[in-house]
């Protein structure tokens, strides 16, 4: 991996987080995969073009843009080397030739210049700690007209997992906790904020479209309170509690959560920002 700028994150998303997503991929492409749609129907992806998916994880959205665009290739890029590795393997798993990935920081990484058509991001730009750096460096990777179009988590009020974590309100230190403000999920959650970074970046005609996807969270709500609280947010919260406050933590949060359970599944909706914008023809 080239040279880091994003340390902090670095550190997140190959510890606890990045270990945790990349063991529960198949769950988190269930969390957020009603934004895929959305996001690569935007992107209007062609055959040959070739495409860039930043903070790509476990590649499920690298895969997608792949299949869309060959013989042209995609290439993820991830902080994250326990997500690549899953990545890299799912994609041979399924036979896919014309992906590749690379582990390193949008903020610096060298990405050859002028050779993508098209960038995309399924929740992966909320976490720079130098945003306009980021968007700044993945611009001179896109050829002249080149496109972008990345997902952003929107405010947490409209967020049902957040709104459940509410019920804890009096037991953890929810302080801050979803708060906008980077990095982070929620820093690009003001969409003047994120179209004038990419603005400050030098992409022209930047825009913000608010989109809503439901995602599976478990089985039930036993399930998803434990998956939720066994995410690196959860975690984060139990780790400054005692032991009978972590009992009724999950105990709380089952019973908020059974008013979302559904023969499919335990179903909450998100919201993002649809971002989209271009590079100077």
């Amino acid at each position: 991996m080239h040279g880091i700028a994003n340390t902090a994150q670095a550190q997140a998303w190959n510890g606890y987080e990045g270990a945790h997503w990349a063991a529960n991929q198949d769950r988190w492409n269930a969390v957020n995969g009603g934004f895929d749609r959305p996001l690569l129907d935007t992107a209007a992806l062609r055959p040959g073009e070739h495409v860039l998916d930043v903070g790509c994880g476990a590649g499920a959205t690298t895969r997608l843009a792949a299949r869309a665009v060959g013989p042209g290739r995609a290439l993820g890029l991830d902080l994250s080397g326990p997500m690549l590795e899953r990545a890299r393997a799912r994609a041979a798993d399924e036979g896919i030739a014309n992906v590749s990935f690379e582990h390193g920081d949008a903020q610096v990484h060298p990405l050859a210049p002028d050779a993508f058509d098209v960038a995309i991001s399924r929740f992966g730009i909320m976490f720079f700690t130098d945003p306009v750096a980021a968007f700044t460096n993945i611009a001179r990777a896109l050829r002249p007209g080149g496109r972008i179009v990345f997902l952003s988590a929107a405010a947490p009020e409209s967020t049902q997992w957040l709104g459940a974590f509410g019920a804890l309100d009096d037991i953890l230190p929810m302080r801050g906790f979803g708060a906008p403000g980077g990095p982070g999920m929620f820093s690009l959650a003001d969409a003047d904020t994120a179209t004038g970074l990419l603005t400050a970046a030098g992409f022209h005609d930047a825009r913000a479209a608010r989109v809503q996807a439901y995602g599976t969270w478990g089985r039930d709500a036993e399930d998803a309170a434990r998956f939720m609280l066994d995410s690196g947010p959860g975690r984060h919260l139990l780790e400054q509690a005692d032991t009978a406050t972590r009992a009724l933590a999950r105990t709380r949060l089952t019973e908020r959560l059974r008013r979302h359970e559904t023969p499919d599944g335990l179903r909450l909706h998100g919201t993002g920002w649809l971002l989209t914008a271009r590079r100077q023809a």
